[in-house]
This record gives structure tokens, C-alpha cells and sequence, in this order.
């Protein structure tokens, strides 16, 4: 399957960008291919409703990438009880046609112990574009997130978040493949 991935933080040591890499290791090694667009390395312009962006490279790749994905994984750091800016600017710039009937996983990370405000607003998201949100998101916090502070191997993430994000990408790539086979 084709695996769509934002990693929506304009920091290049982003916990929530290194659990997004986790999980494209994962998929990968389930077989999936996996485009990962990590908005701090492709920076996107500023949305306009005006298409003065047209033509922009790193946008047209992020627009081919979501049409061709048969799932997609949004993550995003918690600031402010919300999604990080460049992440809902990204999102601005696509639409319906991108999201329609293909499964989306929510990933967060927040300095406190979970993310639940930014996972809800994308789940909102999600679902105005005609996504279908998975049932399970997944949330690192406080300690979680020194499983994916820069110089931590895969190795060395905690075992109780290793299990449960592969339960939960496992479950993701689960549903996007039953999906995917009931839409052919």
C-alpha cells in the first residue's frame, strides 16, 4: 500500500517528526510504501484561496503524494492545546479529493502527558475533508517522549511505547488495507 505522511513541526529535533520516521520504519517493514513529507525539511508557502501558490514544488509534490496515498498519518507537536501552524497551513492547501474515503492516523506529542486537544482538531479535520479517521490516535507525552529525542535508537524506545505504537500502526495499516480492497 502507498502511506502518505505529514510531519507537521517547524523543529528540527521534533519528537513528534521522530515518531513520524518510527512509524514510516514500521510500515516500511511491513512492505508499504511510504512517502514522508516533513514540513520543516520542505516548507510549504503560506496558503492563499487565491492559487497564487500554483506551481510551487514542494506543494505540488505534497498534493501528488496525498492523491496517491491509500493512507495517511498526520503528525503534529501540541502547542497551545492545538495542531502546529504549518501543519494546518499544509492541510489548507488540500482538499476532499485528497482525503475521500482513505483511512488517517493522528499522532501528537505534548510536553505534558498527552495531546488529546490537537488529535481531536485533526480528527475535526479529518472528517471536513471526508477522511475517515481511525479509531485509534496515538499520543506521546512527558517521559514517552524520550524515546524519540535525537540519539535514541529504535532499540532503545521504552518497550511499553514500542508496544503500543506498533499496536497502534499495526491497526491503521490493518484498516487501510481493508478499506483499500473493498474500494478496488
Amino acid at each position: 500500500m502507498k502511506i502518505t505522511m505529514i510531519a507537521g513541526s517547524n523543529q528540527r529535533s521534533a519528537t513528534s517528526t521522530r515518531l513520524a520516521e518510527y512509524i514510516e520504519h514500521l510500515a516500511t517493514q511491513e512492505g508499504h510504501q511510504v512517502t514522508l513529507i516533513d514540513l520543516y525539511q520542505t516548507p510549504l508557502p503560506f496558503y492563499s484561496p487565491d492559487n497564487a501558490n500554483a506551481g510551487h514544488e514542494a506543494l505540488e509534490k505534497l498534493k501528488e503524494a496525498m492523491l496517491e496515498a491509500e493512507g495517511i498519518v498526520l503528525a503534529t507537536p501540541e502547542y497551545h492545546s492545538g495542531i502546529s501552524g504549518v501543519l494546518k497551513n499544509a492541510l489548507d492547501h488540500l482538499g476532499q479529493d485528497h482525503f475521500n474515503n482513505k483511512v488517517v492516523l493522528s499522532v501528537s506529542s505534548a510536553g505534558g502527558a498527552v495531546a488529546v486537544s490537537s488529535l481531536t482538531q485533526m480528527q475535526t479535520i479529518v472528517r471536513n475533508l471526508h477522511g475517515i479517521n481511525c479509531p485509534d490516535w496515538l499520543s506521546i507525552g512527558g517521559d514517552q517522549r524520550k524515546s524519540f529525542q535525537t540519539g535514541v535508537t529504535y532499540q532503545d524506545i521504552h518497550p511499553d511505547v514500542d508496544k503500543r505504537v506498533r499496536r497502534v500502526v499495526g491497526s491503521f495499516l490493518k484498516l487501510t488495507k481493508q478499506l483499500a480492497v473493498k474500494l478496488v
